[in-house]
């Protein structure tokens, strides 16, 4: 008798559109899908069912996806907490200078070397900028009053804004900068990259750094 009186709930509640997962919780009963199923066989579902099963797929592939990808996002953490103490011992080798001077002399390979009057080092990246610098400053007594700096941007973005970033970034004031220069192919084009800061380029006015650094590099350089 309560089994029936079940089926006809399942039934009145099936012809409204409901799903079975549905079912189950507004009846707050476990009761088998295959049971669900035979009771339901012959029931004519709502013409919205399919939009709303369809929807509720959608919902659970989005969630099966979000947490796919948390399950990445911590085992890449994971990953590189493991990196990183694996390897925190080698800030300590930046401590010494022939060290500090060979990795200075490494990254100053990416560098534009036109000028054998001055070092020349320009990046789009932060983190190389501030490096280079912070070696180049580790190693050598720097005249802080020798440095320039040069932006190369996107004709949209705020040149007021890519400086002052970049005097944060090179600790060089903005006095020391000299004219930014737009890209004339970005004229007219949005940019899409909006973390994107344009090319910092730094001057440093000292041949006897230069070429001390272009003897190392062939120096490290040789095949022994």
């Amino acid at each position: 008798m309560k089994s029936l009186q079940y089926k006809n709930q399942v039934i009145k509640l099936r012809k409204k559109g409901m799903t079975y997962a549905e079912i189950q919780s507004i009846l707050n009963m476990s009761i088998p899908k295959s049971t669900l199923s035979h009771w339901c066989k012959n029931i004519k579902v709502p013409d919205s069912y399919k939009k709303k099963l369809k929807d509720l797929q959608d919902n659970n592939l989005y969630k099966a996806r979000v947490a796919a990808l948390q399950v990445l996002k911590e085992k890449n953490n994971n990953r590189d907490n493991k990196l990183f103490e694996n390897n925190k011992h080698l800030s300590v080798c930046l401590l010494n200078k022939d060290v500090a001077k060979i990795i200075l002399s490494i990254l100053y390979l990416e560098g534009t070397r036109k000028q054998r009057s001055s070092l020349t080092f320009g990046n789009s990246d932060p983190l190389i900028i501030s490096l280079f610098l912070k070696t180049l400053r580790f190693v050598y007594k720097i005249d802080e009053s020798k440095f320039r700096c040069t932006l190369q941007c996107r004709a949209d973005q705020n040149i007021d804004d890519l400086q002052n970033f970049w005097s944060n970034i090179t600790s060089i004031p903005l006095n020391k900068f000299y004219k930014a220069r737009i890209d004339p192919r970005s004229v007219g084009k949005e940019s899409k990259n909006l973390n994107y800061k344009g090319v910092c380029r730094i001057n440093y006015f000292s041949a006897e750094i230069f070429n001390e650094l272009m003897i190392i590099i062939k120096i490290i350089g040789k095949n022994n």
